[in-house]
């Protein structure tokens, strides 16, 4: 079906024909007619499958109908969690309006304030924004929400991850009620249920993540002993002749140490995370793009949000915490059809992490041996159906029918992602990190990381790297 039949205007399908979209993909198929008519709407869908395009082009058809009517007032307003995934958005919106006279800003910290104000003061169509900087552009009354028509939370689990909740009510309770209302999220779970049901009324609700075309990612990882990672790494670019690669580590510190380790073999790498400044992280973004930059070694900023066409490969230096983080880690290769590979080096200190991502793929992942490089102590098979703790304890207690024999829910879990480097630096600084974890909505069955008691791993510690 082409663009032409979802009901989009011509100037906006010729946009779309210039960069090469030639037919719609799954989420966009489902998601743009339903926009158009007016709807709620409630999609899961992975990264890389065009869903960007699937809510910003219907937002383009429904805006080109009209006009701002005030200063500093804005028509369709994004939140995205992180300033690169918000950077990303407003690009595509600019390129997909080339025709139309709408304009795009995006809005975020680390960017030079007073710009950002003299942009809204003849209003803007489409204020694509991170939740913090947004808070802080009303406060200062830069910007109204007055006409708002449309509201888009983009990439809902990662603002919810991120301890954005309370900057998300504090929006939505100043917004128009009647408007129109978009979430996307990777996953519907319970906590973006929570959430949908304040933010999104009456939802027509979507999911391509079972029906889509799997990207092509080749995933394997290798055994390898937590001391001896660097030199593994110096050995698979050198003599695999390594094109480029994306690594992530967990750590700042990690970062900055790796890149050191890299250079003094001879292999020029730069460090991507949130200690940076926004110019120094937009500049390597480019490099790393044009080419210009071989090896970017990344904390988990960088895992939502970067597009980097045919980006070969991406290497878990350090395993994450959840295991969604690795879906979307591994997501950063293989896009819109090309191939990609995904690398692991699993240390035991990470065997945990592998039976929850494991669990999370439903199959194990290829192992491989790097001569040379096998550890002092072999790291046990990963168990495909491992389960923490808690949800063992709430299957068995939903089978019995005496309160007393119900066992209580483990409260060993951390808060997931809590201080994830991607957040952006005017939400922490005007909430801080203990109260950003207080706000957020409780799942258990997403923090808790004990294992089972008498599993052969009880005594490996997973990784949260946070």
């Amino acid at each position: 079906m082409p663009f032409s039949k979802l009901g989009l205007s011509l100037p906006i399908v010729s946009a779309v024909t210039e960069l090469g979209y030639e037919t719609p993909t799954p989420i966009q198929e489902k998601a743009i007619p339903v926009i158009l008519k007016g709807k709620n709407l409630l999609a899961a869908a992975q990264t890389g499958t065009g869903k960007t395009a699937g809510f910003v082009l219907p937002i383009l058809e429904i805006l080109s109908r009209g006009e701002t009517q005030r200063k500093k007032r804005v028509r369709a307003l994004i939140l995205a969690p992180t300033r690169e995934l918000a950077a990303q958005v407003e690009k595509n919106a600019e390129q997909y309006a080339k025709n139309l006279p709408l304009t795009t800003l995006a809005m975020y910290g680390g960017k030079e304030i007073a710009a950002q104000k003299q942009r809204l003061i003849e209003g803007v169509d489409i204020l694509v924004a991170t939740p913090g900087r947004l808070l802080d552009m009303y406060a200062q009354r830069a910007v109204h929400f007055d006409e708002i028509e449309i509201l888009v939370l983009d990439e809902a689990d990662r603002m919810l991850d991120m301890g954005f909740i309370e900057d998300i009510n504090k929006i939505i309770e100043r917004l128009p009620v009647d408007r129109q209302n978009l979430l996307f999220s990777a996953t519907l779970s319970d906590k973006i249920r929570m959430l949908a049901k304040t933010a999104v009324p009456n939802p027509v609700e979507l999911s391509t993540a079972d029906s889509q075309s799997k990207p092509e990612i080749t995933q394997w990882l290798t055994t390898v002993d937590k001391d001896k990672k660097s030199a593994l790494l110096s050995h698979l670019i050198i003599e695999q002749k390594w094109d480029q690669a994306l690594i992530f580590l967990e750590t700042k510190h990690g970062a900055a140490k790796l890149v050191e380790q890299l250079g003094k073999r001879g292999i020029p790498a730069e460090s991507f995370h949130s200690g940076r400044s926004q110019a120094v992280r937009e500049q390597l973004l480019e490099d790393f793009k044009s080419g210009a930059l071989k090896y970017l070694v990344a904390t988990g900023v960088a895992s939502r949000g970067i597009d980097i066409e045919e980006l070969t490969r991406v290497v878990n230096y350090d395993l994450p915490f959840p295991a969604d983080d690795y879906i979307h880690r591994i997501g950063r290769t293989g896009r819109a059809g090309a191939k990609g590979e995904a690398i692991t080096f699993l240390s035991k200190d990470d065997f945990k992490n592998l039976c929850m991502i494991e669990s999370r793929l439903g199959h194990l992942i290829e192992r491989r041996v790097i001569e040379g490089f096998e550890p002092r102590n072999p790291v046990p098979i990963s168990v495909l159906n491992f389960k923490p703790k808690h949800l063992a304890t709430k299957n068995s207690s939903s089978k019995s029918s005496s309160p007393k024999n119900r066992q209580p829910r483990s409260n060993a879990g951390r808060s997931e992602n809590a201080r994830s480097d991607g957040r952006s630096n005017d939400s922490r600084s005007r909430h801080g990190a203990d109260k950003s974890r207080s706000d957020k909505p409780s799942v258990a069955s997403n923090n808790d990381r004990s294992g089972r008691g008498s599993s052969p791993w009880d005594n490996v510690k997973p990784r949260s790297g946070r």
